[in-house]
């Protein structure tokens, strides 16, 4: 009888025990993969960095184009000084001039034709 009774005990502890309750745990599944997220971070940061070498880029040749043009304003400023130079100098080598100059410090014509001195390097 005890097998018996240990039999219907075992019966009884197997039906009697309580039913475990499975958890389903469900698992997000993010629509950017982990791979894809590394490959758009590295995408973004080259765009960055490559945007702030064109801004730099821009920017120096913004900084030289002003310069030539500053050049340019100081090379036609004295191209206008440089005629005017040219200008009083054909003034100041008129011949009757040089005469003016010549009888007021008491010298004498030889010649009766004076002639204008020219420049070599003209």
């Amino acid at each position: 009888m005890a097998a018996n009774h240990a039999r219907s005990w075992e019966q009884s502890y197997t039906s009697y025990q309580p039913q475990v309750e499975k958890k389903v745990v469900k698992v997000k599944k993010s629509w950017i993969t982990k791979g894809e997220k590394m490959l758009y971070s590295f995408v973004m940061i080259s765009l960055i960095i490559a945007g702030g070498f064109i801004v730099s880029y821009s920017s120096s040749v913004d900084t030289l184009n002003r310069d030539i043009q500053s050049l340019e304003q100081s090379i036609a400023n004295q191209q206008i000084v440089n005629e005017g130079l040219v200008f009083e100098i054909k003034e100041l080598s008129r011949p009757e001039r040089i005469t003016q100059y010549a009888k007021e410090n008491g010298l004498t014509i030889q010649a009766a034709e004076v002639k204008q001195a020219n420049a070599y390097n003209e």
